[in-house]
């Protein structure tokens, strides 16, 4: 008998744009022999499933239940592709732990803390993993902390503490008026804002699955943004050039793939996610700086990209990730 599968998209943020993206990519290679999936869109209209005669159906969020001619569907585990709130901040993962439904991303308390990469950076810099120095801002102080920002060494990027996909996020060159606008324009996106000193270096990405049996890691991604930085546009855009396997040595692939494996150790990450490091060149260093708990499955993510270069195709690599959700 076929698993059932609720293949989760949409999300309440603007990266909603994106999940969709991801969910069209994944359902055109869900092995349909082994599984019955479900497309349920979870967005502000609602919890929605839409059946082949275009009619949305309501999902029962008593127990997560789709109601189909009268029959009950009940699922098997969830395939999360919400990219931002409430699917990759551990809001979604902590209801399916209430109700038992096991899914394929980090569990609730790992995710929100992610999320944050204020928090993120603290535990991965306490835990021995290199990382940039950093200023939080909240938006509630009535003065922004100008000798704090003014002791970091310039450039500093400027963004939104919770959150993905570079939204909101700023490339400050030195210390000016454009700092106040960065600020703000993070604060539009959130009410806590990360100053965080720029590290000159090679940006390389590097996905990182479980597959119940050993720590996996894909192979490296080199990213050169054509833009300021690897902003939305130049992840989603295709204002960017990646390179899949990065054309780095051996000793330096060497260094991002143990940084990689000991930080999903360090955060008891689950299913697949993707690591973000600049190479300080300087120091011979990985720097890492963010964590992806749900990275993006679009024809123009990294993820899929790493797979292939893996020599897997993604009907097997979407096998693998559904059949580890079900290990304990």
């Amino acid at each position: 008998m076929k698993k059932c599968i609720a293949l989760v998209t949409g999300g309440f943020s603007r990266e909603s744009e994106i999940s969709y993206q991801s969910a069209a990519t994944i359902e055109k290679h869900i092995d349909t022999d082994k599984y019955q999936y479900y497309l349920i869109d979870i967005s502000p209209a609602g919890w929605l499933y839409t059946d082949e005669q275009g009619e949305k159906i309501n999902i029962d969020k008593n127990d997560f239940s789709l109601t189909l001619n009268n029959q009950k569907i009940v699922f098997d585990t969830v395939l999360m592709c919400i990219h931002g709130t409430p699917g990759e901040d551990g809001k979604l993962q902590g209801y399916f732990d209430m109700l038992h439904i096991p899914y394929t991303c980090c569990n609730a308390s790992v995710s929100a803390l992610t999320f944050n990469k204020r928090d993120t950076i603290a535990l991965a810099g306490y835990s021995g993993i290199e990382v940039s120095k950093s200023v939080m801002l909240l938006n509630h102080e009535s003065t922004i902390p100008d000798e704090a920002i003014k002791k970091l060494q310039f450039p500093v990027f400027v963004k939104p503490n919770n959150g993905g996909s570079s939204i909101g996020m700023s490339k400050v060159l030195k210390y000016s008026e454009e700092i106040g606008i960065a600020i703000d324009k993070a604060f539009a996106e959130d009410n806590q804002v990360l100053v965080e000193e720029f590290i000159s270096g090679r940006e390389l990405t590097i996905g990182v699955f479980n597959n119940g049996e050993k720590i996996i890691t894909l192979p490296i991604t080199e990213i050169i943004s054509k833009n300021e930085f690897f902003d939305f546009n130049a992840k989603y855009k295709g204002e960017s050039a990646e390179i899949t396997p990065a054309e780095i040595t051996e000793e330096m692939a060497e260094a991002v793939r143990d940084a990689a494996k000991k930080i999903y150790a360090i955060f008891n990450c689950k299913g697949i996610v993707r690591i973000d490091f600049i190479f300080d060149e300087k120091k011979n260093v990985p720097v890492m700086l963010e964590i992806n708990t749900v990275p993006g499955q679009s024809a123009a993510s990294l993820i899929p990209q790493q797979v292939a270069a893996m020599g897997w195709n993604l009907k097997e690599f979407y096998t693998a990730l559904i059949e580890a959700s079900f290990l304990k």
